[in-house]
Formats: C-alpha cells, sequence, structure tokens
C-alpha cells in the first residue's frame, strides 16, 4: 500500500468526500432556507412543496453521515467501507435522479397549483385572519396584488371597491388603496406571476446543483471501486 498512484487515490477519495460533505450541508442549508422562505405563505401552497423541502434536509443529512463513512473507509483502507460507500453514493444518485425526473415533469402543474390554492385563500381572507395575514405579507414581499392582477379582489363577496394597504406600498399612511388618485399607485403586478417566477428560479437552481452533486458523486464511485480494487489485489498478495 506504499505506492505512489494508490496513496494519490487515497487522498483524491479523501477530498471528495470533504467536497462532498459540503455539499451535504448546502443541501441541507436549501433545505431550511425553502422552509423558511415560504412559511408566511403555508396557505398558499400545496403541502407537497414543504415535504419536498424537508426531503431536502433528510438527504443533506444524509449526504452527510455517507460523506463521513467514505472518509473513514479511505483512511482505514477498509474494502467492505468503500464498497458500501460506493453503494450508497449510487442509491443517492438514483434517489436525486427519480426525484429530478419527478419533479421536472410535474413542472407544468405548478402554475395551475398555485392559481387554484390563491384563488380559494383569497376568498377566505375576508374572514380568515390567517388568510388575510398570509396574503399582506405576500403582497408586501413581492410587492403584488391580488391574484393575477388588483382586480381579483373587486371579485372577492362584499368588495366595497377598496384594496388592502399592501397594494400600495408608496401610498402613505392613512389614505384608502383604490380610491381617487390612488389607484396609479397599486401594485399591477400579480402574486401568481410573481410567485411563480421566484419558485421556478429556485428550480433552475436546485437542477443546477444537482447536476453538479451527481458528476461529483461519479467521480466518488470511481475513486472508491479504483481504492477497493487495489486493496483486493493486494490482500491476495
Amino acid at each position: 500500500m506504499d505506492s505512489i498512484g494508490m496513496s494519490c487515490i487515497k487522498y483524491l477519495l479523501f477530498l471528495f468526500n470533504l467536497l462532498f460533505a459540503i455539499s451535504g450541508i448546502v443541501i441541507l442549508t436549501v433545505g431550511i432556507m425553502v422552509q423558511n422562505m415560504f412559511s408566511n405563505y403555508s396557505f398558499l401552497m400545496e403541502e407537497k412543496m414543504f415535504s419536498l423541502s424537508l426531503i431536502f434536509i433528510i438527504i443533506g443529512i444524509f449526504i452527510f453521515i455517507v460523506a463521513f463513512f467514505g472518509c473513514c473507509g479511505a483512511i482505514k483502507e477498509s474494502n467492505y467501507m468503500l464498497m458500501t460507500f460506493a453503494g450508497l453514493l449510487c442509491l443517492i444518485f438514483v434517489m436525486e435522479a427519480v426525484g429530478g425526473i419527478a419533479g421536472y415533469m410535474k413542472k407544468d402543474d405548478l402554475n395551475q397549483m398555485l392559481e387554484m390554492k390563491m384563488n380559494h385563500s383569497l376568498s377566505l381572507s375576508k374572514t380568515n385572519i390567517y388568510h388575510k395575514k398570509t396574503w399582506n405579507a405576500l403582497q408586501f414581499d413581492f410587492s403584488c396584488c391580488g391574484v393575477n392582477s388588483f382586480t381579483d379582489w373587486f371579485k372577492q363577496r362584499n368588495a366595497n371597491g377598496s384594496l388592502p394597504p399592501t397594494c400600495c406600498p408608496l401610498l402613505p399612511m392613512g389614505e384608502d388603496c383604490a380610491e381617487g388618485n390612488s389607484r396609479a399607485k397599486v401594485s399591477k403586478r400579480g402574486c401568481l406571476p410573481a410567485l411563480a417566477s421566484t419558485l421556478e428560479h429556485n428550480v433552475f437552481g436546485i437542477i443546477i446543483f444537482g447536476l453538479l452533486v451527481g458528476f461529483i458523486q461519479f467521480i466518488g464511485v470511481i475513486f472508491a471501486c479504483c481504492m477497493s480494487r487495489s486493496i483486493r489485489k493486494y490482500e491476495t498478495v
């Protein structure tokens, strides 16, 4: 085991596992950030969206544990640990591929799902304080108004021609939104395209990062198999 080539593979595998552990921490962080980012809009989102962020958290923790296992295998030069590590990497890769394909196939349903949930939530915002707070937070954070347009508020039951103050963020305190000259200060952008654009942008970033992690995993499997093969040859000598 004193060959230069074997030592290079050993330290490259160790370096790989360091990068892999960092990627696990990043995935864990992304899951937590998604949970926090959209927690104020929980009434507008399907439970599956929050389940997805929870899956990211679990995968991030799992990747970190697997990376630690790989480091131990490389340091101890254990054939069993290295082959187990390679198998776990392949399992993670398959899980990520299945999740990525499923997410890509469902992406066209995103706008339809959001619009249905947002219209339902908007209809309840007059009588339900939680839905009202959700819409105030959404319209303030994204500088938007209504689902597709501020006119969505006028379609609601008991609409009196006014809009929530968060639809007019530039309006001085005390003035009624959408009355008289204040109509020009109403946010014209609907919250559906604003929220959908943010979600799609995040999904694109996740896909790029997933491809990078997949490439790192592929390299890791190669290193682990090479080192395991060298160990078996040494043990048979």
